[in-house]
């Protein structure tokens, strides 16, 4: 399913209104509505104003909940994107789910993976051009590579895995274990070109993806061909030092 914006505007110091009560045995399918709820109105609040320009307290208003219950389930705006992270990749696994079920093909499989990733993403192209400008800032948390971004990064690689799991490729064993992530960082890329896509439903995107996939694809064969051996090694040695603290 990938831009410093001005501070959130202060509101009003009045005391925020109580949060609904912790009662033990709550319904858990009531407490996951409301939630949804929340994120669902912030979403929107995002596309239609922008993310600075919207506060906890217009979310809850629209939303029709106490600003105390919307800081219950979600502790700031941050915390309510990276529910939309979730939620975003759980619903391209979903999107990506049939395909990888069905089609052993590499090139195939991420093919499909990267399509599915535009689709899921698609009602949210108007304001991502806003929202990247908070996700570029390297430190802040909402940029996929930060800690509170981790478990849907992590997701995400996951996607990424499968892709190449059940697929029937052959690779080299030191570049299986790091290719998922490879190719969660090469979505990153198509993810940013896909922000600034103008074109009619993204097509430059599209093409973009059908364009890269075959490359990807050779390159992956060709990885264990004995004389790209080295080659790899160092490409590998350079991923570990670029990871490393």
């Amino acid at each position: 399913m990938p831009t410093t914006p001005a501070p959130e505007p202060a509101e009003p110091a009045e005391p925020a209104p109580a949060a609904e009560p912790r009662v033990p045995g709550r319904s858990r399918a009531r407490g996951e509505q409301t939630r949804q709820l929340i994120l669902d109105t912030a979403l929107r609040l995002f596309r239609e104003r922008g993310f600075a320009e919207t506060t906890m307290r217009a979310i809850a208003k629209e939303a029709g909940v106490a600003v105390g219950n919307a800081y219950y389930y979600f502790d700031s705006k941050e915390h309510l994107i990276q529910g939309f992270y979730d939620r975003n990749q759980a619903a391209h696994a979903a999107a990506a789910a049939p395909l990888l079920a069905s089609e052993k093909d590499f090139a195939a499989r991420l093919r499909g993976v990267l399509h599915a990733g535009i689709d899921v993403n698609a009602p949210y192209h108007a304001f991502a051009a806003t929202f990247f400008k908070s996700a570029a800032e390297p430190t802040s948390p909402l940029s996929p590579f930060s800690a509170e971004s981790s478990p849907a990064r992590e997701a995400a690689i996951a996607i990424f895995r499968d892709v190449v799991e059940g697929s029937s490729v052959k690779v080299d064993p030191e570049l299986r274990r790091e290719l998922p992530e490879l190719l969660w960082l090469g979505w990153m890329g198509v993810v940013l070109f896909w922000v600034y896509d103008r074109s009619p439903g993204q097509r430059r995107t599209r093409r973009l993806i059908d364009g890269a996939v075959p490359l990807v694809d050779r390159l992956v064969h060709l990885s264990r061909l004995r004389v790209l051996r080295p080659a790899l090694r160092q490409v590998l040695s350079l991923l570990e030092l670029v990871k490393a603290d």
